[in-house]
Order: C-alpha cells, then sequence, then structure tokens
C-alpha cells in the first residue's frame, strides 16, 4: 500500500546547515484510512437512518482534531462532538463547516457569544446557562440550536427527570433556542452486568416521551456511547456518539468479537545502543530487573517523558524485526530498555513499535493500557499530544 504522508503542525525541524533533522527518533503515526474503515463499522452497526456524531474533544483523543475532522466530515458524519468551546472555534477556523456539538457547554457570555457566531450547539445543563445564551442569540439576532442534558444515572453534568418539564416550560419561553433533542451519557455500558444501563435506557425513554408530550419535537435525541452502540440498539435513537471505536479502541474486552476494529495511532521509536549484559547484571533505575544468564539489551528512545506509562517497566512488549520483545526494567523519562536476545543482530537506527504494526505482528492500545493498568483513551491521548504526528 502507498501512503501520502503529511506531516502535523506538531513537526519541529532544526537547521544544522544544509541538513534537516528530525526533532524527536519517535513519531506518532495516524492510519487515516484505519479511521475511516472505524467509521464504516460504526454505519454498518447503526444503519442509515442513525446519524453520527464522531467524538473529538482532546484532540480527537490524541490523533489530531483538524486532521480527524476533516475525514469525518468528508465521509458523512451529522456532526462533530467537543468538550469545549475552544475546541470548536479551533475546527473552525482550520475549516470544518460541519455542526459542533459543545459537550461541555457555555458556562461565561464570551463562550456564549462565540458558540452564537459560530454555529455551535451548545450543550444546556441549568437555567442560568440557557438564559446567558439566549441573551446572547437575542442579541445576533440568531437562533441557537442546544441540547439538553439529562442526568439518567451518570452523577455528572445535567438536569434530573424530575425536574424535566419544568425546564422545557423555561425553555419554551427563550425565543433565542431551538431545541434539537435530549442528551445523557451511559455510565457502565463497558460492563458485563447490564442492568443499571438498561434503567438509565429506560429513564431515558421516559424523558424523550414527557418532551414529545409537550410537543417539542427532539429530532436528534442521543444517548449511545461506542460501549453501547455496540451493545445496545434500543440506545442508538436517532444518533450515536462513537468516540473511542473510531480510533480502534474497544470499550472493552469482551466486545472484540462484535466488531472489527483496526489501530489507527501507530507510535514509533528506534533503538540507540544495543548491550550484552552478563547474567545478573541490574537494569534500569531501582534494579527491578536483573538479567538472568547472558542477555542482549536494546536501549530505546522513548520513556515516559514521550506518552509511555511508567508502569510498563518488566510488563510490557514492543516489536522489533516483527516480533514482541519485552521491556525489562524501569522506565526511563526518554529510554526504555527491551530484551532482543532472541534477535540477531539487532542494532542502532532500527524500528521499534511501541503501539500499532510491525510486519504481521500488532500491539493494540488496549495491549497497552492492560499492562500498565489504565484504558486505552489514556494511552492514546498521552501519546498523540506529546509527539511528533504524520498523517498516512
Amino acid at each position: 500500500m502507498i501512503y501520502c504522508t503529511i506531516s502535523a503542525s506538531l513537526i519541529y525541524l532544526k537547521e544544522f546547515g544544509n541538513v534537516a533533522m528530525n526533532y524527536s527518533p519517535n513519531t506518532v503515526q495516524v492510519d487515516l484510512s484505519a479511521l475511516v474503515h472505524n467509521l464504516n463499522q460504526v454505519k454498518r452497526l447503526v444503519g442509515s437512518m442513525t446519524k453520527i456524531m464522531g467524538i473529538v474533544k482532546s484532540d480527537a483523543y490524541g490523533h489530531g482534531a483538524l486532521h480527524v475532522s476533516e475525514v469525518l466530515e468528508k465521509k458523512g458524519v451529522h456532526s462533530l462532538g467537543v468538550a469545549h468551546v475552544h475546541e470548536a472555534l479551533n475546527l473552525r477556523k482550520g475549516g470544518i463547516r460541519a455542526p459542533i456539538v459543545v459537550l461541555c457547554g457555555t458556562t461565561t457570555g464570551d463562550e456564549a457569544r462565540a458558540a452564537v457566531e459560530n454555529g455551535l450547539m451548545p450543550v444546556l445543563f441549568d437555567r442560568q446557562q440557557a438564559e446567558i445564551l439566549n441573551a446572547e442569540a437575542l442579541r445576533a439576532n440568531r437562533i441557537a440550536r442546544v441540547f439538553l442534558k439529562l442526568d439518567t444515572g451518570m452523577g455528572r453534568l445535567g438536569i434530573f427527570i424530575a425536574e424535566l418539564q419544568g425546564f422545557l416550560e423555561k425553555l419554551r419561553a427563550l425565543r433565542g433556542l431551538l431545541l434539537e433533542g435530549l442528551f445523557s451519557h451511559l455510565s457502565s455500558a463497558d460492563e458485563p452486568e447490564n442492568d443499571f444501563t438498561s434503567s438509565q435506557i429506560e429513564n431515558f425513554d421516559r424523558a424523550i416521551e414527557i418532551g414529545r408530550a409537550m410537543e417539542f419535537s427532539l429530532p436528534l435525541n442521543n444517548l449511545a456511547n461506542s460501549a453501547a452502540l455496540i451493545k445496545y440498539r434500543q440506545s442508538h435513537y436517532d444518533m450515536v456518539r462513537p468516540g473511542i471505536m473510531l480510533y480502534g479502541g474497544l470499550p472493552s474486552p469482551e466486545l472484540s468479537a462484535s466488531v472489527s476494529l483496526r489501530p489507527v495511532m501507530h507510535f514509533k521509536g528506534k533503538v540507540i545502543q544495543v548491550r550484552d549484559l552478563p547474567g545478573s547484571s541490574p537494569v534500569s533505575y531501582g534494579r527491578t530487573y536483573y538479567t538472568k544468564g547472558r542477555q542482549r539489551i536494546a536501549v530505546v528512545s522513548a520513556g515516559y517523558g514521550d506518552g509511555l506509562p511508567r508502569s510498563l517497566s518488566n510488563t510490557g512488549k514492543v516489536l522489533i524485526r516483527g516480533k514482541r520483545v519485552p521491556i525489562v526494567g524501569t522506565v526511563c523519562m526518554n529510554m526504555v530498555m527491551a530484551d532482543v536476545s532472541e534477535l540477531e543482530d539487532v542494532g542502532p537506527g532500527e524500528e521499534v513499535v511501541f503501539l500499532g504494526t510491525q510486519g504481521r505482528e500488532v500491539i493494540t492500545g488496549d495491549e497497552v493500557a492492560a499492562w500498565s493498568g489504565t484504558i486505552s483513551y489514556e494511552i492514546f491521548c498521552s501519546l498523540g499530544q506529546r509527539n511528533t504526528r504524520e498523517y498516512l
């Protein structure tokens, strides 16, 4: 396969005479064809009648919000979801014209004004917020399209269903706002036990009934995150909100048989030095690893300062020459050690893959997360935001 590589704005070059040198030996590669594949998996699961909001908050989970949004917009998603207004404004400045939903809403007059002027769709969760946004919409002689956030059991942003009727009565009087739909979030859709998720879905159904009984059309109700999108068809409603699955991550390991996802992010470094150590030699800080007989140890170019979790110490693996080799010793700030005793003639400059594919082998974000005791969301955000990104 032939790729056209586009370097992101995070690539820094230093000029030494006539030679341009990359700022870092480590690179995050973002495979946009894999992003399209994963989006197509979402489309297959939800069908043509359900709209898709692609979640691109936190710089698209470290993959680069603008580049990812350009692809999602081109491939026909209904809208894009960001956490805060400033993320949405960056997308607008980059030329994105698709509807943008601000998941954390607007909390100040300045944010409300920016949302109105740029055609953003804030999520409402209290009356004062709604009044501020309405005032800015009337001042600009525009209509602000909004969602209303319900707390169906997440215990985070939102209003309780018991408050819904009163809130909708207030909203009806705010002539600068147009309610597009109800919005809520599932707390446990990725867990095997489904009683609590089912109760949240039932609460959301009841909220829709209340709203439509008050003659709100509510054309874009949405509840399903990636896990619910895969597991709970009854949660699809009018629109779904895939996040982690767009980037090739599974909300839960048990869902691996349900959907075929491809990794979008690949994190690569290089071998710096290869050393033959005698038996019983300590490796790295704290002497957490001793060689078991004579071992060949490769010192590699990335560490926790580059986004690798320190908890990969003595548990994680990397790919060298298409083979999995173990990380040994404590992960350092800018280096990690790998046992390459089973590989012949490994030398400085060779490619090392921490995340992604090499040959026929792959290390997924879910694997790295399991080795380090976290979730793939954190792995992607950490690696993507700390390293040079290249787009394939």
